[in-house]
């Protein structure tokens, strides 16, 4: 049933996935099951977990959408722009607009990740399509380890979550010779919140974004609302949600979809700590992405009070 915003559990009880996935001829040993999606009320977000089993394969293709993985157990192989890389619990990579891209196992035990796409809707019926299979059989070819930061690979990277803020801000080594640390890489960290973007427009995404989400105790996020899409895939910890003024109780294995519009904030009363991978689509504008109803309601309070003490003719 569509829903502008939604609370469901997550978990690896599938097989077949939910018709998703390619077809079996290119891409053996591979299953996925959407969390978000059209079925579900999702304009933008395409979210699914993604299943590949010992010596699976999906062939190389192309995409019409922007796409990104985050890898959460296994130790599967990605071709992406020609190069084939060597990846693990903690890795992601993007792929862009006509990408040509592939997965293998090559691994003894099954591979799993969480994806994010950006399809556009296209009509039943309407005979279009935006994937795109090449011909041939993908097959492992020496891949390398990929090292976070090279610049001649920026589409794959290594996050695995951020410590303890305490440590994460902690200043390491000499003031000369620190290891550099850019925009691009950098933690940003704010009222008891970690945020690490993974995936954004420094390494060429235009339609989608994914980061790592980390709360200490007592870290909120107040309600707010944003003008695109925002998928939550909660990994450890549970907090406390205000969703469209119901309080929810999120914890490891929910996924939470918040449509445009639709007001939310998250406050960890936890004694513990709490992680999740989100996601946006499509990406957020440069300015007004967050709008804090609590403002706009005291400006319309203010208004009122200056039309109650006006002179009237």
């Amino acid at each position: 049933m569509a829903e502008r915003c939604f609370v469901a559990r997550w978990d690896w009880a599938f097989d077949d996935g939910d018709g998703s996935a390619p077809p079996a001829s290119r891409a053996p040993g591979y299953s996925r099951r959407e969390l978000v999606g059209r079925a579900t009320g999702a304009v933008h977000t395409d979210l699914g977990l993604c299943r590949l089993a010992p010596g699976g394969r999906v062939d190389r293709h192309v995409h019409a959408f922007e796409q990104c993985a985050y890898v959460l157990d296994g130790h599967p192989v990605v071709e992406s722009n020609g190069r084939q890389w060597q990846l693990g619990a903690g890795h992601y990579v993007f792929f862009g607009v006509g990408s040509v891209h592939g997965w293998l196992n090559p691994a003894g035990e099954e591979a799993r990740w969480l994806e994010l796409a950006t399809p556009q809707r296209l009509g039943q019926g309407s005979g279009r399509e935006d994937t795109f299979f090449l011909p041939g059989a993908l097959e492992v070819a020496s891949p390398g380890a990929p090292r976070p930061g090279e610049p001649t690979a920026p589409e794959v990277g290594y996050y695995p979550g951020t410590p303890p803020q305490q440590e994460a801000l902690a200043l390491v080594g000499p003031v000369r010779g620190r290891e550099p640390v850019g925009m691009d890489t950098a933690l940003l960290a704010y009222s008891g919140i970690s945020v690490k973007m993974m995936v954004d427009e420094n390494i060429g995404a235009e339609l989608l974004t994914m980061f790592m989400v980390d709360y200490e105790p007592g870290g909120a996020a107040q309600v707010h609302d944003h003008p695109f899409e925002e998928a939550y895939f909660f990994l450890s910890g549970e907090v406390e949600a205000e969703v469209e003024g119901e309080t929810r109780t999120l914890r490891a294995g929910d996924v939470l979809f918040c449509g445009v519009g639709v007001l939310h904030g998250f406050f960890n009363m936890s004694p513990g700590r709490v992680r999740w991978v989100e996601t946006q689509a499509p990406q957020p504008p440069r300015r007004h992405s967050y709008r804090w109803p609590a403002h706009w309601s005291n400006l319309g309070e203010q208004f009122q009070a200056s039309e109650a003490l006006s002179p009237r003719s």
